[in-house]
C-alpha cells in the first residue's frame, strides 16, 4: 500500500511538472559605453551595475517590476551564476498559473552573447516561451542565424527597436513562433512583457497579446491605445 501510495505521488508530480510552463527571459544590460544605443544617464547606462540599470533595477526594468507584481513571486535570486557575463539571476512563479520564469541579466558588453544565448534556449525544446529585452544588436553587429531548427514548440518575445523587420525571419525559419515583434523605435520595459504574459498563460492568440502590449505601452508613454498598439507588429495567429 504504501509502495502504491508512493508511485502515485511521483505520477502526480511528474504530470504537475510537465504541464509546467517555463518562460526564460533574457535582459541585455544597457550600456552607453559599447552599444550603439542614445545614450542615458550614466547611472542607468552603466551595463555592469544589474541594481541600477534600465532594463534591470529601474521602476520599469525586469527585476523591479517583476517584484512588484501580484502576479509573480520572487522564488530564487542568485549572483554567484557561475557565468561571469551574468550577472543576476531571478527565478519568480506565477501566483495562479503554473509557469515558471527565469530571468538572467547579461553585462551590457555581453549583449551579443545575450541575444545568441536566448536562440539556443528558443531551440533547446525545454522553454515554451523565450523572451530577449535590450538593445537591437543586430543594428550593431551580423549574427548568423541558427543552423538548427527548434527541438519543440517555442514561442518568442523579442522587445527591441525594429524587432520584426530583423528578428522575424530567423525566428520563423528556425521552426520558432513569434508572438510579440516591434515595428518602430521603443523603449523595452519589461511592463510589456509583464502584461502580454497573461493572455499567453491563458492560451490567447497573438492577437490578444498586441492588444494588451499596446494597452501597457500606451499606460507607461501616456499616448494613445492606437498609437501605442501599432509599435507591436501584426503577426499570424
Amino acid at each position: 500500500m504504501i509502495l502504491r501510495f508512493l508511485l502515485a505521488c511521483l505520477l502526480s508530480l511528474g504530470f504537475a511538472r510537465a504541464e509546467e510552463k517555463r518562460i526564460a527571459v533574457f535582459v541585455g544590460l544597457c550600456d552607453n559605453a559599447t552599444q550603439g544605443i542614445v545614450k542615458v544617464g550614466a547611472k542607468i547606462g552603466d551595463g555592469n551595475k544589474p541594481d541600477d540599470n534600465l532594463y534591470w533595477g529601474c521602476s520599469d526594468g525586469l527585476k523591479s517590476y517583476f517584484k512588484a507584481s501580484r502576479r509573480w513571486k520572487l522564488e530564487k535570486r542568485e549572483t554567484a551564476t557561475g557565468d561571469e557575463r551574468i550577472l543576476e539571476r531571478l527565478t519568480f512563479r506565477h501566483v495562479s498559473a503554473k509557469a515558471v520564469l527565469v530571468a538572467e541579466a547579461w553585462r551590457g558588453s555581453n549583449l551579443k552573447e545575450c541575444y545568441v544565448a536566448s536562440e539556443k534556449a528558443m531551440l533547446s525544446g525545454e522553454n515554451q516561451l523565450v523572451a530577449f529585452i535590450g538593445h537591437n544588436v543586430l543594428m550593431d553587429t551580423a549574427i548568423e542565424p541558427p543552423a538548427g531548427k527548434a527541438a519543440g514548440k517555442t514561442d518568442a518575445i523579442v522587445l527591441c527597436c525594429i524587432s520584426g523587420r530583423y528578428f522575424r525571419e530567423r525566428l520563423e525559419q528556425a521552426g520558432v513562433r513569434p508572438l510579440l515583434l516591434t515595428t518602430q523605435l521603443m523603449y523595452p520595459g519589461s511592463f510589456i512583457l509583464h502584461d502580454a504574459l497573461e493572455p499567453w498563460l491563458a492560451g490567447k492568440d497573438h492577437k490578444a497579446l498586441r492588444t494588451a502590449a499596446g494597452a501597457a505601452y500606451a499606460r507607461n508613454q501616456k499616448i494613445k491605445t492606437a498609437a501605442a498598439t501599432r509599435v507591436f507588429a501584426e503577426l499570424a495567429p
